[in-house]
């Protein structure tokens, strides 16, 4: 009997150190990433909430930590970036993607969660109308440097994503995203990897029609897909991912 308690002992807590071990991917981002619960109760899915079904995930241990509504300044403002970084570790890997909601209001009193527009140091001072407290806003680029610079900090990888485009189109084209052009940027000069996902999915948009893409993506509104388009844009995610070819994470995804 004390030989197999020892034995049940050794095999438990070689199970929870490999436990620890294991890489955790984090995913950050806005309703197009998570919507709502993340599990489709309003017919509306973001595609972090899918991507896991390409991931081994024995391997890998994914969580999806977007939430509709949110911009780059209002994920950190909110102290959901500080709950991450309690948890992250060296080896891990954080998704990012926020533009969607970058371009509201500074300050209003239902959401004030805008950014400067840009990638520069531009700061305004607020006394924001919704919080009650004051703040410095920032760029869209300097949030997005933020989260990957204490990324790297942590020892663990950031990987930014320009936003998936919405289906709108202005002379039988999908306009490119000017937040996939600033996150492209603050990829480059900070260092992370990056995958131009706005580019990537509007090409396969437009192989289709406005009409065609509300009906089988899009029943609900022009920004957020149904389950389908969610899958449309978890599988465009993966083949961005295999391009960037020094990217460890690809080492994770099922073959």
């Amino acid at each position: 009997m004390k030989h197999i308690l020892i034995l049940s002992s050794i095999i438990f807590l070689s199970f929870t150190f490999f436990k620890k071990q294991k890489p955790t991917l984090y995913i950050i981002g806005d309703s197009t990433v998570r919507n709502g619960s993340g599990k489709g109760s309003d017919g509306q899915w973001g595609w972090g909430s899918v991507i896991q079904d390409y991931f081994d995930t024995t391997k890998v241990h994914i969580e999806n930590h977007a939430i509709g509504g949110r911009s780059s300044r209002t994920f950190l403002t909110e102290g959901r970036w500080d709950k991450i970084m309690a948890n992250l570790k060296k080896g891990d890997y954080v998704m990012i993607q926020f533009g969607h909601n970058d371009g509201g209001a500074l300050n209003d009193s239902t959401r004030a969660r805008g950014s400067i527009k840009g990638t520069g140091e531009e700061t305004q001072e607020i006394d924001n109308m919704m919080t009650k407290k004051h703040e410095t806003v920032h760029t869209y680029g300097w949030y997005m440097r933020k989260y990957i610079n204490e990324t790297k900090e942590k020892g663990a990888t950031a990987i930014v994503f320009s936003p998936v485009p919405r289906n709108v189109w202005k002379g039988g084209k999908i306009p490119r995203d000017t937040y996939g052009k600033w996150a492209a940027e603050t990829a480059q000069t900070t260092g992370a990897f990056f995958v131009d996902l706005n580019e990537l999915v509007s090409v396969k948009y437009e192989q289709s029609d406005e009409a065609t893409l509300k009906k089988n993506y899009f029943p609900i509104d022009h920004t957020h897909t149904n389950y389908e388009g969610a899958k449309v844009n978890a599988i465009t995610v993966v083949e961005g991912l295999k391009g960037v070819k020094k990217c460890k994470l690809n080492k994770f995804l099922k073959k």
